[in-house]
């Protein structure tokens, strides 16, 4: 079978590919056409994450192990495409060039039969072009907010912090 994806760059502006390739494939040749589609040079750091339909970011498989070895990392050389992606689980995020963070959204579109007489992986469609500059992320923590806005804070009165005075 033939996965059909759309790897869309995390963007304002429209920037995405539309990929076809073998269910088959390891995670490492999908690494390869993604960064030739988008003209990178395929020499940075990079990893596919398995995504909810929330686009939150759940297990990394990884281009290279760069793992202390004390858990377990799975490798994109190692991984096929019918191993992470299906129709219940469609998504992935990839992440390509870490201190760039170029961020991709990866979604399976369609499966279909293999078609004699035409090559995969196959780049079908190209839409936008990709910046100069991978887009700037806004990374913040969930705020937990217990008190109002007009409330103002003094350190010095312990009482109304959450731990004991003499806490170390």
């Amino acid at each position: 079978m033939i996965y059909r994806f759309r790897i869309i760059l995390d963007t304002e502006e429209d920037v995405f590919r539309d990929i076809e390739i073998e269910q088959d494939a390891t995670l490492e040749q999908f690494h390869n056409v993604i960064n030739q589609s988008f003209g990178f040079d395929g020499m940075e750091m990079a990893s596919f994450y398995i995504s909810d339909p929330k686009w939150n970011q759940g297990e990394e498989i990884s281009l290279f192990d760069m793992n202390d070895g004390n858990q377990p990392v799975r490798l994109m050389n190692e991984t096929t495409l019918i191993d992470v992606v299906h129709e219940a689980s469609p998504r992935l995020l990839y992440v390509y060039d870490f201190l760039s963070m170029w961020t991709f959204m990866v979604e399976l579109a369609e499966i279909v039969e293999y078609e004699n007489g035409r090559e995969y992986p196959n780049v079908m469609y190209i839409h936008g072009q990709l910046p100069d500059a991978a887009p700037e992320k806004e990374f913040k923590a969930d705020e937990i907010d217990t008190h109002s806005e007009n409330e103002v804070l003094d350190i010095d009165d312990y009482d109304e912090l959450d731990f004991n005075e003499n806490w170390n």
